[in-house]
């Protein structure tokens, strides 16, 4: 053997073998030695874990082994990369330079063919891409419109957004965010719609990301929002394709992570938590008084347990003499303050949601009803709560639920608790003091640049229209200012 062949061969060897103490001794390793019938020696590395092994096989391996006619090796015309292109009928080949590179392919689903004498490999695309169906979003369920949510692959959910715009604008910008997971992160706008400050932005934070585990997007909303000490999402998270398109089309950036079927869009505003999409498949008046509904919800959740606590405790003057002649009658026998009482019984109702949300599927939702009625029956008889907190409850627990927003009803509950501690304190002064901070922290707060409390701090009367009300689409025909679109008409 000619003394040029036999250090061609140590080179592949040596590449192959670093590659091999790297990947240590795992099951799913496979290093293949190949020699073709002319007498061509390669070498195949893979993972049966995440490549397709029949493809391998048919698309690779055997054309190697079965390949009868190639150039002589020592011929000065003889390319290995061009002789394997031809030999090897598959779409997508690339090659890579350096050990770390074949490392990084062949973890992301890719077959190594390292070529003698080289420390370059040919990489082909075989990674067994295992996804579940496109089903309906099971935290986000509507009457009319799409069914259709992401799922946790990312090829598919972009091709669920550009199913919905057809545009050459949209452009999807691919990141590799952790440097244990090597997470694929797309950064999604619409060019000349998207203000290019809020894109550069967008991107500039997420470059910033310097961790090792991507697993999720909340890892993202939490690298990248303006605020971390708040209740308040500043991120819209949905499972919705048409809800990041409808955003998109706004003017609004998206965040598509690998591996989740979250998607992030942003900015947001305090007033967007109350708009869900299905109001834009609705006639205006509909959507305004669902919308409505939303922000009478929010305020029954957030202000009854306070109001009833503070009433009770501080002001029963304010009640009508029968309406208070009943309560002290209902709270005799009753050991607890009015808030001791609340929270309790608050504290008891939110274990029980979360068990329902734990446990089995079957069973979680017959334990937390079932549960509910019997503790608080059961507490009424036993004197330790009364039964009109039991009704507060119940109003506040139904309001949490309105919310189109998961996060944003998770705040709600947390902002209650807070009213529910002043209130306790310093009765109606304690809760009008909470009222004034409350507002003052959102008034603060901002969304990549964009006030939360946006458009009535600042105001922006243009943009009135798609806020406390769903104007008719024929009043809808520029995009909200707030976002400062490149592009205003629509």
């Amino acid at each position: 053997m000619p003394q040029q062949q036999q250090q061609g061969q140590d080179q592949d060897q040596n590449l192959a073998d670093r590659i091999m103490e790297r990947l240590g001794v795992s099951p799913d390793v496979v290093h293949r030695h190949l020699r073709s019938e002319a007498g061509f020696e390669v070498s195949c590395l893979f993972l049966t874990s995440i490549a397709d092994q029949k493809l391998v096989d048919e698309t690779i391996i055997r054309p190697i082994l079965h390949a009868a006619r190639m150039p002589a090796a020592d011929s000065a015309s003889f390319e290995p990369f061009s002789w394997l292109t031809a030999t090897i009928f598959h779409g997508q080949m690339k090659e890579k330079d350096g050990l770390e590179a074949c490392i990084g392919a062949i973890l992301d689903g890719h077959c190594l063919i390292i070529l003698p004498g080289k420390q370059q490999a040919l990489a082909m695309d075989v990674c067994k891409r295992e996804q579940r169906s496109v089903e309906e979003p099971a935290t986000e369920s509507t009457i009319r419109g799409p069914r259709e949510g992401f799922v946790e692959d990312l090829i598919r959910n972009l091709s669920l957004v550009r199913k919905r715009v057809k545009s050459d604008k949209l452009v999807f910008e691919s990141m590799v965010i952790g440097s244990e997971t090597k997470t694929m992160v797309c950064l999604a706008y619409m060019r000349g719609i998207a203000a290019t400050e809020l894109v550069d932005e967008f991107r500039r934070r997420l470059q910033a990301i310097d961790t090792d585990s991507i697993l999720e997007s909340a890892y993202i909303e939490e690298w990248i929002q303006d605020k971390t000490l708040t209740p308040f999402p500043q991120l819209i998270a949905t499972e919705r394709p048409d809800a990041i398109a409808a955003k998109l089309l706004e003017g609004q950036v998206a965040v598509i992570t690998d591996g989740t079927p979250i998607a992030l869009a942003g900015p947001t505003t305090f007033f967007q938590s109350f708009a869900a999409p299905e109001d834009y498949y609705q006639r205006a008046d509909v959507a305004t008084l669902l919308r409505w509904l939303r922000m009478a919800a929010f305020l029954l959740a957030i202000f009854v347990p306070a109001l009833y606590i503070s009433i009770v405790s501080f002001h029963p003057e304010l009640l009508p003499p029968l309406l208070l002649a009943n309560l002290a009658a209902q709270r005799e026998g009753v050991p607890f303050p009015a808030f001791i009482e609340a929270t309790l019984m608050m504290v008891t109702f939110e274990v029980l949601r979360e068990a329902g949300l734990r446990m089995p599927r079957i069973a979680g939702q017959t334990i937390s009803i079932v549960g509910a009625l019997v503790l608080g029956q059961a507490a009424v008889e036993a004197g330790i709560v009364s039964a009109a907190m039991v009704i507060v409850v119940s109003i506040t627990a139904i309001s949490n639920f309105v919310s189109p927003t998961y996060s944003f009803g998770i705040a709600q509950r947390i902002v209650q608790f807070f009213f529910m501690t002043l209130a306790g304190v310093l009765g109606l002064f304690g809760l009008m003091c909470g009222v004034f901070f409350l507002m003052i922290h959102l008034a603060s707060l901002r969304s990549f640049g964009v006030r939360y409390f946006a458009p009535f701090a600042p105001v922006i009367l243009s943009d009135w229209k798609d806020t406390f009300v769903r104007a008719p689409r024929k009043m809808l025909k520029r995009r909200p200012k707030l976002f400062q679109p490149e592009k205003s008409g629509r």
